[in-house]
């Protein structure tokens, strides 16, 4: 008996197992998706036609100040006032900053009364040597130490000049970074003026497009919270590329009385070349591959069929071929995943 069972058991057991295997063998069989090939596949199909294609280009960039400087003193001293606010408009040459001056002041009216001195000095002694009675060296000397005090007088007014800190062009304080009562030193900045009535669009162009733009041509610009377009001339092409091969373009923009355009705003460069450019378009979603080997699927008979194409031009979303198509085959544009060369295929609208 207990031999039978050594035999039975494994017996039964190898059976349980084949059983098993049998039992998920025909599971995954019944998941597994089975393609046919004569069942027609749905796809999205358009006529092909010759169309013209007009390159439409977009860039964004941002505003910054046409000039923009922080001010300073030239000379130490305490600042006795601050003419400006944050943003109050100056013109240039205006006063914006008064240095304490009280004791330049004092040592240029002790310069000019020297001045004064050795000039009567030097109206005696002048006398006097015609007279003959002193020596030429004394007019000499005097008229020496004239021509130092009258220096000295002249540095000392060029320093009670500079306790005046003015502005070198008009604009808006955008910055006061002092108050009355603090310290000025040359290198410390004390006011940032910057120049709004006109600003600096600065875009990033790639290399193939960088023909198109012409120093001196006005582009149109658009600004998302600005109704008006504005016109802007380009003023510089940039001679240094970026790591992504692009290169900066700076466009002048009038910001006119208002100021409506400030400083890092984004703008919109968009326009349309006249020219145009005819031939068979297609949509770029019809492409497959790269534009090294482009295909796209046509409809012959109710099948798929694969087709090498040659690009002319992209311009966003639609591609003019140079040759692949003629005009009224039958595209595939959308249900591309399931397609492959002879599948039998159905156009829905």
């Amino acid at each position: 008996m207990k031999r039978i069972l050594y035999i039975l058991i494994p017996l039964v057991l190898l059976g349980l197992v084949v059983a098993k295997l049998r039992s998920n063998k025909q599971i995954a069989e019944e998941r597994v998706y089975l393609y046919d090939r004569e069942k027609p596949i749905p796809v999205s199909s358009q006529q092909v036609k010759i169309d013209s294609l007009a390159p439409e280009y977009d860039f964004t960039g941002t505003f910054f100040p046409n000039r923009e400087s922080r001010l300073s003193a030239e000379i130490q001293g305490k600042v006795n006032r601050v003419l400006v606010e944050d943003g109050s408009a100056v013109k240039k040459g205006q006063v914006l900053i008064q240095l304490d001056d009280a004791l330049l002041q004092w040592q240029l009216k002790a310069a000019e009364v020297q001045v004064k001195g050795l000039e009567a000095d030097l109206i005696r002694y002048q006398i006097l040597v015609e007279a003959e009675a002193i020596q030429g060296i004394q007019l000499e000397k005097t008229a020496l130490a004239l021509e130092t005090a009258q220096v000295q007088a002249g540095t000392l007014r060029e320093q009670i000049g500079k306790t005046r800190i003015r502005a070198p062009f008009d604009g808006i304080i955008t910055a006061k970074l002092t108050e009355e009562g603090d310290f000025a030193a040359p290198g410390k900045a004390l006011l940032q003026l910057t120049d709004m009535s006109r600003l600096k669009f600065v875009i990033q162009v790639p290399e193939a497009d960088l023909k198109r733009f012409e120093l001196g041509k006005n582009y149109p610009i658009r600004i998302p919270s600005i109704p008006a377009e504005r016109i802007g001339t380009v003023r510089m092409l940039g001679s240094r590329g970026t790591p992504a091969n692009s290169f900066p373009v700076e466009i002048t923009v009038s910001n006119g009385p208002s100021h409506e355009i400030k400083a890092g705003m984004f703008g919109h460069l968009t326009w349309q070349q006249d020219s145009l450019s005819r031939g068979i378009v297609i949509p770029s979603s019809a492409i497959l591959g790269s534009d090294l080997a482009p295909q796209v699927y046509v409809i012959n008979a109710g099948k798929a069929v694969i087709r090498d194409i040659q690009i002319e031009k992209r311009v966003q979303d639609q591609v003019l071929l140079r040759s692949g198509l003629a005009e009224n085959d039958t595209l595939i544009v959308g249900g591309l995943i399931n397609i492959v060369e002879g599948a039998s295929v159905f156009p829905q609208k």
